[in-house]
């Protein structure tokens, strides 16, 4: 009897064991260039494993299985195991969702697993990543090399990324996060084709490509973070196994690298010397103010140059404006700006043209221009003065003249002090025609007649309008294009939304111009289409590269001059392709 007792007991526990099935990971923080090992274990041998799609993950290894059993004081355990190697795709937040078994009948799920997803971090193994095959000898190594750490606000420092390897060949690569460039002005420097150049890494003989050339300004002061540039490199091992003819046996796999984060300490620029108006400028330059005359008769207008030339932050200043008598009516400066920017930074001309129409006769002044600029060789203000321009207007009224015309013009006799109050008194009949029968009785009987008709027209006009769709979509475009061009316009001195609007004004004229919908806006098929109608290959050429700066300067630093320069070169590349497209 106490036998079978205790065979019931065992059999009861049995009955009652909880089934358990749940998934485990080896980290729940992670950088990009990291693995990831997960681990689903049961403790029961579970049919038909289903396991998640592992969305923003790369299977780099697995499954493998591994089962255990045994017997502890008449107790027996079970467990298995499905392992997996993961390695993330993109930066943030991902979620490993249910893995499933079926056990007697009856799904068992796992529950979700949220991984945050870091910047790639500096490592020398990941110990969870199964061993690769290799030599041991190869080198795969991502640097930034940055040419200044310290710089001045506004000093250029360049960011270039070399690639460094040996034996192993690369297949191929792909970003996984790009560099930011927070609170830098920066711009990329174009590189026409990859050129593999031998150099050493660590003191170790490797060959090495540069893969990215950057420029920075930075535009604050104290502790600035690029954030690092990480890659998926297709490679090829080779192994200490050989074939059935001798030949190393070559294995291709990936790799992620990461160039790492790097720490740019800014120096503000020095308070105590500082001169008054100094707009920022930080480089080495040379101020012009050049009138296009000095002497000139009424009616005629001179052009003001307002010019700055050398080597520095050329984008990202303003220049004085020019002070003038009353005399002389400016209007507004045209901006114009021929930089070019490389490795050593930015270069060239900037200037502001004024046109200036003299009102009167006489000689005026133009007063000195002041420009300052912080040069980094001597790490002192320098300050340039223009001279005094004398204007000579030959001929026209005289401004003391002209005043007392307009005194004279304001002086009201008393004899004319009445003259606005009526002097004769207009009598109204009382008794006034009757409505039936008059003029305006036989119009409105007449008028549905008349509106009728027009109305019938009308409506015929507007079925045939609502019936052409390309057409409605093409003025619709249009009207868009120019709502977000004068939008554009309005937003000149706040960036994001100017270079959202201006996009969008871009984006809508070329629908209703090449007749194509948002899906097919890609930069290749509007190249070919442009060009299909005729236009001006560098006008193409030009629209490309606004609308790509368009998106580019919405996080970059932007100054208002660069602003207005993107609106003007969006408005003449408009009117031109508007001209050109058949």
């Amino acid at each position: 009897m106490k036998k079978y007792l205790i065979l019931l007991l065992f059999t009861f526990q049995g009955l009652m064991a909880q089934v358990q099935f749940e998934a485990r990971v080896s980290k729940n923080t992670l950088g990009l260039n990291e693995r990831l090992r997960i681990d689903f274990i049961m403790n029961v041998d579970g049919d038909n494993f289903e396991q998640p799609s592992f969305d923003g993950f790369r299977i780099v290894a697995g499954p493998s299985q591994q089962i255990s059993q045994s017997w502890i004081n008449g107790r027996s355990s079970f467990q298995k195991i499905y392992s997996y190697f993961l390695l993330p795709n993109q930066k943030g937040t991902v979620t490993i969702k249910q893995a499933s078994i079926e056990y007697n009948g009856q799904i068992y799920k796992t529950t979700p697993i949220k991984i945050t997803v870091t910047n790639a971090v500096a490592q020398e193994r990941d110990p969870n990543a199964q061993q690769q095959q290799g030599t041991g000898n190869e080198t795969l190594n991502l640097v930034a090399e940055i040419s200044k750490t310290n710089p001045y606000v506004n000093e250029p420092i360049t960011a270039v990324y070399k690639l460094y390897f040996n034996n192993i060949g690369v297949t191929g690569f792909k970003e996984l996060s790009k560099p930011k460039y927070n609170d830098f002005w920066n711009q990329n420097i174009d590189i026409k084709q990859l050129v593999v150049e031998e150099g050493s890494y660590k003191g170790q003989r490797c060959y090495f490509v540069v893969l990215k050339k950057t420029i920075l300004y930075p535009q604050k002061s104290g502790r600035l973070t690029i954030e690092p540039l990480s890659l998926d490199i297709g490679v090829q091992l080779p192994s200490n196994r050989r074939d059935m003819f001798g030949q190393m046996i070559i294995t291709e796999g990936n790799k992620v690298v990461s160039a790492g984060a790097k720490t740019i300490n800014v120096r503000a620029l020095p308070e105590t010397s500082k001169p008054p108006g100094f707009t920022g400028a930080v480089g080495k330059f040379d101020f012009r103010v050049t009138p296009s005359k000095t002497s000139l008769k009424n009616g005629e207008s001179l052009d003001l140059i307002v010019s700055a030339t050398g080597t520095g932050n050329m984008k990202l200043f303003t220049l004085p404006k020019p002070v003038v008598p009353n005399a002389l009516e400016m209007y507004d400066p045209v901006h114009d700006e021929k930089v070019t920017t490389s490795l050593a930074g930015m270069s060239g001309k900037i200037s502001d043209k004024y046109t200036i129409i003299p009102q009167y006769k006489g000689k005026y002044a133009i007063k000195p221009m002041v420009f300052s600029y912080f040069d980094l060789n001597s790490g002192s203000y320098k300050t340039i003065t223009s001279p005094e321009i004398m204007i000579d207007v030959l001929d026209g009224p005289m401004q003391a003249e002209s005043v007392a015309s307009n005194t004279s013009k304001n002086v009201i006799s008393k004899s004319e002090q009445f003259k606005y109050i009526k002097s004769k008194t207009i009598l109204i009949p009382i008794a006034k025609d009757d409505f039936y029968g008059s003029d305006l009785y036989y119009g409105l009987l007449l008028l549905p007649f008349v509106i009728l008709p027009i109305i019938v027209l009308a409506k015929k006009k507007k079925e045939a309008i609502d019936s052409d769709v390309t057409g409605n979509r093409i003025k619709m475009n249009n009207k868009l294009a120019k709502k977000y061009l004068s939008e554009a316009k309005k937003q000149l001195n706040h960036k994001e939304p100017f270079y959202i609007a201006l996009e969008k004004a871009m984006h809508n004229f070329l629908k209703a111009k090449l007749h194509i919908e948002t899906s097919e806006m890609s930069k290749d098929n509007i190249r070919e289409l442009l060009l299909s109608r005729n236009s001006n290959p560098e006008t193409v050429q030009s629209f490309i590269n606004l609308t790509e700066n368009c998106e580019f300067a919405r996080y970059a630093p932007a100054s208002s001059a660069s602003i207005q320069q993107d609106y003007d070169k969006a408005v003449l590349i408009i009117s031109e392709l508007e001209k050109q497209i058949v």
